[in-house]
């Protein structure tokens, strides 16, 4: 597992979520297709239940000396079907997210109360969760040779939520019927 994705178990243990981390050396299948396997299945504080894939991210990204200041927010199109797959499988209880875990570089200023701002292991991370209906909804082709897709950027600013929205903040019920606030409500990214 990633360095993110290890941050982001130590999350959910640091929050007494009860999960399940999927062993993603071995390929899954439905019936007789193969899917990609979710990261983690998750059971939030209210009761919803949550399908996640973990997207380690750095934030500024790029090469040493050419540091992108650019909050990536990419995918695969067999993520956003897998999570689609299992979603079907599982039932409509469930709310298949993206996870974007964003390791902050040395020199990123953020505001130590900042919802999601996670250290762990002395290294600072930040974690914000876009629900899969959403994104694929507005997500456009990246590279058709990569078979990557994301949403534009201020379509994101609009979907993104703090991953603790998900776990902690949120019913169950609310969840399931997609009623989220509006981008207003968080005044921070």
């Amino acid at each position: 597992m990633c360095c993110e994705g290890a941050a982001f178990e130590a999350y959910l243990q640091w929050h007494r979520l009860s999960y399940v981390g999927v062993d993603e050396t071995r390929r899954a299948f439905l019936g007789d297709r193969p899917v990609k396997n979710l990261d983690f299945i998750v059971l939030a504080q209210g009761g919803g239940r949550l399908l996640v894939d973990v997207k380690g991210r750095r934030f500024p990204g790029g090469p040493e000396g050419r540091a992108r200041h650019v909050w990536e927010r990419w995918s695969t199109e067999e993520d956003i079907s897998g999570l689609n797959r299992w979603v079907r499988l599982f039932g409509p209880d469930y709310l298949a997210l993206l996870v974007f875990i964003y390791q902050l570089g040395p020199s990123v200023t953020i505001a130590e109360d900042t919802a999601d701002l996670w250290t762990w292991r002395g290294q600072r991370y930040l974690l914000r969760a876009v629900p899969v209906p959403d994104y694929a909804r507005h997500m456009r082709v990246r590279s058709p040779r990569w078979a990557t897709v994301d949403v534009p950027g201020a379509v994101f600013r609009e979907l993104v939520r703090p991953f603790h929205f998900f776990t902690h903040d949120y019913r169950a019920s609310q969840v399931a019927a997609g009623e989220f606030p509006g981008e207003e409500d968080f005044d921070t990214w």
